[in-house]
């Protein structure tokens, strides 16, 4: 009985974690498969992304086209991946057999890039989600939120360690610096 590898499974664009839902449940319905199958994983990146002054924690595939799948590789399970039975999945990252060139074995990936990869899920579970920003100097913005709300600024400096950015205001005639959250500015 040979043991569980991890390999890659090559989907359609952007149809990932529906690859993976669809391989999920054949795996419950198949007995045979479910002693084979360990876990099936679409590795994601958690970000914070801040749009038109909103905070939103969205989930970025690592990887995009590819499912990782550990499993002990038979027949049933080679079946199914090669099958076209699940809707968006290409098949096995493969390689040429050395025999007959016509002939595709599956390869599995090295066990130091199994746990690399799987080191980041747990690394992005631990940490907190990195913010993107779609702001940059230079760019006027409107203060939606505090004391200062409904004036228009010109971004002076972004403190993205901090999710926070310097506004430059007109208040009576003169120029202030504002400290603002990103959440407190929308783009004019």
């Amino acid at each position: 009985m040979s043991e569980k590898k991890w390999y890659v499974l090559r989907t359609a664009g952007t149809k990932e974690k529906k690859v993976a839902d669809y391989l999920q449940k054949e795996v419950e319905r198949n007995a045979d498969l479910q002693a084979t199958v360990d876990q099936i994983l679409v590795p994601v990146k958690k970000e914070i992304v801040t749009k038109n002054g909103k905070r939103k924690e969205v989930d970025r595939i690592l990887y995009p086209g590819y499912v990782l799948i550990h499993a002990e590789l038979n027949a049933d399970l080679e079946y199914i991946v090669r099958g076209r039975i699940i809707p968006g999945l290409a098949g096995f990252l493969t390689e040429k057999s050395g025999t007959n060139p016509n002939d595709k074995i599956p390869v599995p990936i090295r066990e130091e890039e199994a746990l690399r990869i799987l080191g980041q899920q747990d690394e992005n579970a631990v940490n907190a989600a990195e913010t993107e920003v779609n702001f940059s100097v230079g760019e006027s913005v409107r203060i939606t939120d505090g004391p200062f709300s409904g004036f228009n600024g010109t971004i002076e400096e972004i403190l993205e360690d901090r999710s926070k950015l310097k506004v430059i205001v007109v208040i009576f005639g003169r120029k202030t610096l504002l400290e603002l959250s990103f959440t407190q500015v929308t783009k004019e």
